[in-house]
């Protein structure tokens, strides 16, 4: 028997939802400032599964892919619990920032502290009143302001469930990548809670395909983790994961002109792009140092010696990872200039 569903005080019993407001802390002027999230109970026990979003307050498309993802859970058809909470930073998402008012990452915050700095004390409430009640995550990320990412999920796969989970998302790339101190991830495998993250976009821009695909990968996890009923559909892609990667920097200062795009196969020795001074005279070619597949690219003309121009996931199988990104681009109805 399926017993309600205790969170922060509040009781939601099987086959309900409830909208909740957590007090977090105040602003200056004593006003509150609380985290919106909405609590699905299935009347079926299941996973307590966690989707979340906006720890960076400018990371937009999460928000739209919780809420699309909560418009399509009927709790009296799921099996198991879902949190969903759009935007953990509310600070930085008030300021359309990516860090607290102090200017830290609260991504490197947690565990956190009851008594530490704002980060940490918003990383600890978290953490205490949300993470410790859930069996599995899908954290939601763009990429930072002015910097694109491709759709990928990024997790550590020595874990068969964490594996499990990327790989049923549906996103054409994974990078097995190692887990930050202080990040949400840590914490959570540090506490044996499967984690995946989702990396699409870019900051302070809704980004349709980004959506799209984050919406379908949440609900397919779902499924694989026997939440949501089993659906017919077509064979399902294969993901092809990352054996690395690197990001290929601007050698000159000047206007960046960009070639590829993201989701292009491109080969060592390629000009993927050039940079020229205003008045046009070109300075330099942006050079790929290895072959590999877009993932990640600068969205702003305007570069720096040393910025981050594209980033490159190399892989064993380049073709079969063309052919990925190419099948993701015809499932979703995009066309390859939207990449």
């Amino acid at each position: 028997m399926v017993v309600p569903f205790q969170l922060a005080g509040e009781e939601i019993a099987p086959g309900q939802r409830k909208v909740l407001q957590l007090a977090l802390a105040q602003l200056y002027t004593q006003s509150p400032l609380t985290v919106p999230l909405e609590v699905v109970h299935g009347k079926q026990a299941g996973p307590v599964l966690l989707i979340c979003a906006a720890i960076h307050g400018d990371e937009l498309n999460g928000i739209e892919i919780v809420n699309q993802v909560l418009r399509r859970v009927n709790p009296a058809r799921l099996k198991g619990t879902l949190i969903a909470v759009p935007v953990v930073n509310v600070f930085g998402f008030i300021h359309k920032s990516r860090y607290l008012p102090d200017r830290r990452d609260l991504n490197r915050c947690f565990p956190g502290s009851e008594k530490g700095s704002l980060g940490s004390r918003v990383a600890h409430f978290f953490v205490d009143e949300i993470v410790n009640k859930c069996s599995h995550i899908i954290d939601l990320h763009t990429g930072a302001i002015h910097r694109a990412n491709l759709p990928q999920i990024r997790a550590q796969l020595d874990c068969d469930i964490t594996r499990h989970m990327s790989e049923s998302f549906g996103a054409p790339v994974i990078l097995d990548s190692s887990i930050r101190d202080g990040s949400l991830r840590a914490v959570a495998e540090s506490r044996d809670i499967p984690v995946i993250l989702y990396e699409a976009g870019e900051a302070l821009r809704f980004d349709p395909v980004a959506i799209k695909a984050g919406t379908r990968g949440v609900l397919n996890v779902m499924r694989t983790l026997g939440m949501l009923k089993p659906t017919v559909t077509k064979a399902r892609m294969n993901p092809m994961i990352a054996k690395s990667s690197a990001w290929i920097r601007a050698e000159q200062d000047g206007l960046l002109h960009l070639r590829a795009r993201l989701g292009d196969r491109v080969s060592k020795g390629e000009c993927l792009g050039t940079i020229t001074a205003p008045l046009g005279t070109e300075l330099c070619e942006v050079i790929a140092p290895k072959g590999g597949i877009v993932i990640g690219c600068l969205t702003m003309p305007l570069v720096n010696e040393g910025d981050a121009v594209y980033h490159i996931a190399s892989f064993d199988e380049m073709k079969q990872a063309e052919i990925s990104v190419e099948r993701f681009v015809d499932e979703l109805d995009i066309h390859p200039q939207t990449l």
